[in-house]
């Protein structure tokens, strides 16, 4: 393995007691940043999610793996016994590495786990990390931003501690307020989801795209619309974890699926937009 661009007296360095929560990226191990690559080389203890990828771990050989996973609908640990296990590791004077798919900080319960850990006086490191929100559609060759086609993007869950759909969230206001809709977990309750939305004003023909296991060997990516969608999702042979993007920018992918194209298949539309004019120079 070749060594890290910077001398290593200017990498941060794991103490024993610290824990670092540190994001490992929607799934490709590639995608993972050299600051979580250098945290994976010092850790004792590596405690990792369900989502996070095995070759991942075998940048770790000299550290503890512990699975900590939550999968929906399966026996799952709990979350505040893996925050006080953090606590218990770190105390014991471990080199703590919690490795988290996707960001942390984005639907990823890290503040939850770095909130326990500062209130038991456990000293910690935030590692970001690329969020399937935006890397797993970058894989799909949806942009969740363009200009143009959307000044805004809204991300959020699809269901809340409880397992339902967010009843705190305003449908109606997402509905009017953001042209692309990035919906993490929302696999389960894609009917109630879509019917709120169609509710609120959204084109029940508005393009959509659902992305599985998102930049891995396995992604599969269906492309519907508003209306269609949950009959589709019940359709096909898809499974969680998935993202759903709701909005014109599902369109790009016509010209942007940069995977079918290294395959040799050619763009589906040179112009999704039907703009009917050239490219503007950059």
């Amino acid at each position: 393995m070749t060594t890290m661009p910077l001398p290593a007296s200017e990498w941060p360095t794991l103490e024993p007691g610290w824990v670092w929560l540190c994001g490992a990226g929607p799934g490709d191990p590639g995608l993972l940043t050299l600051h979580a690559l250098n945290a994976l080389r010092q850790a004792d203890v590596v405690i990792y999610d369900a989502l996070v990828q095995e070759a991942i771990l075998d940048w770790a050989p000299q550290a503890e793996h512990i699975y900590a996973g939550k999968r929906g609908g399966k026996p799952s640990a709990k979350q505040r016994d893996i925050s006080l296990r953090l606590v218990d590791l770190a105390r014991s004077g471990k080199r703590v590495l919690r490795l988290k798919g996707g960001d942390p900080f984005v639907f990823g319960r890290g503040g939850e786990e770095a909130q326990t850990l500062v209130q038991h006086g456990v000293p910690i490191r935030i590692i970001p990390g690329i969020s399937a929100g935006i890397g797993g559609l970058a894989y799909a060759g949806i942009p969740v931003t363009h200009r143009d086609v959307n000044q805004s993007v809204t991300f959020v869950t699809g269901h809340d501690q409880s397992g339902n759909t967010p009843s705190s969230l305003d449908w109606h206001g997402i509905a009017r307020g953001s042209q692309v809709i990035v919906i993490y977990m929302g696999m389960k309750h894609a009917a109630q989801i879509s019917a709120q939305l169609i509710a609120a004003g959204r084109s029940a023909g508005e393009p959509v795209a659902v992305v599985t296991t998102a930049t891995t060997a396995d992604q599969q990516v269906m492309e519907t619309t508003l209306g269609q969608l949950d009959a589709d999702i019940k359709a096909s042979n898809l499974e969680p974890p998935a993202i759903i993007c709701i909005g014109q920018a599902v369109r790009m992918r016509d010209v942007l699926d940069w995977q079918a194209q290294a395959a040799g298949i050619p763009p589906v539309n040179l112009d999704p937009l039907d703009r009917g004019r050239p490219a503007e120079s950059a």
